[in-house]
């Protein structure tokens, strides 16, 4: 089942019953509370991609996963709740709505979709925006949760070990080709890759109108790279919040692909940890 909406289709949900939306607009700048406030889709909830997406930055990587508990209180609070059907969308790059669908589907949430496109693919078909600050209704916690039973993850995931210890399977690279070969850095304080990862640049998944390219497409261009779901995938980027856009290509692809979370700002944490560069 595609994780994808359109923007009509979404249009036409919302004349229905709507579902609870969630702006996660960000870049490498921070969140944009400022873009939401200005304009987001009527209803929408603003989703603070640092704050509610990600745990402090520091040894686990720039964007290290909350643990499950605590990102499940963050959801409860925007108003998710058991049975909420979500829809996310962030400013047209795609990213940072697929960590919100990604994050949303590790604590077990299976009901939430990405609009196609983003805020721009609304806006073209025609859809109104509202400005100002959405208050959300907290929803309440499931009788059976408690603090000492967290969600067991519905998104599977591999770490530095893991990735050390196995080089089987194929491990994708979401960053830009250049920072893949370690020819330029902007963020990170060491240039290159994981040794054995394959380049696929985000930019490849979606067309020029900031779209998921269609599945069969997809499917050829997962291929390409040698993953074909013949094999364990895995997808890595610089903190973890790129790579989700890998997680969900696959997806529509119909091929599972693990997330390295703290991906390359956690992987040069170690020194010890080998850095190759060059083209693959």
């Amino acid at each position: 089942m595609s994780a994808l909406v359109t923007a009509d289709h979404l249009r036409s949900e919302l004349e229905r019953d709507a579902p609870l939306l969630l702006d996660v607009r960000w870049t490498l700048a921070g969140p944009d509370r400022a873009g939401y406030l200005a304009g987001h889709l009527p209803g929408a909830v603003f989703c603070d991609l640092d704050a509610d997406l990600a745990g402090p930055p520091g040894a686990g990587g720039r964007h290290p996963l909350p643990d499950p508990t605590s990102l499940t209180e963050s959801f409860r609070r925007l108003g998710v709740g058991p049975g909420t059907s979500v829809v996310v969308y962030d400013g047209g790059v795609a990213a940072a709505a697929a960590r919100a669908w990604w994050c949303l589907r590790w604590i077990g949430h299976d009901d939430v979709r990405v609009l196609d496109g983003g805020l721009p693919a609304w806006v073209a078909a025609g859809g109104d925006l509202a400005d100002g600050e959405v208050v959300p209704e907290a929803a309440l916690a499931p009788s059976s949760s408690s603090d000492d039973d967290p969600p067991p993850p519905g998104m599977p995931t591999v770490d530095a070990d893991e990735l050390t210890a196995d080089s089987s399977g194929v491990l994708l690279d979401a960053r830009a080709p250049e920072r893949f070969r370690g020819e330029a850095e902007p963020v990170d304080p060491v240039a290159g890759h994981i040794p054995g990862a394959r380049s696929l640049p985000t930019a490849r998944l979606l067309d020029p109108d900031g779209r998921y390219l269609p599945a069969p497409v997809l499917r050829e261009l997962l291929g390409s790279v040698g993953a074909d779901g013949t094999q364990p995938v895995a997808a890595y980027c610089g903190s973890g919040v790129t790579a989700a856009q890998l997680v969900l290509a696959a997806h529509e692809a119909g091929v599972e692909a693990a997330l390295y979370p703290g991906s390359w700002s956690h992987w040069i944490t170690d020194p010890s940890r080998p850095v190759a560069t060059g083209p693959e």
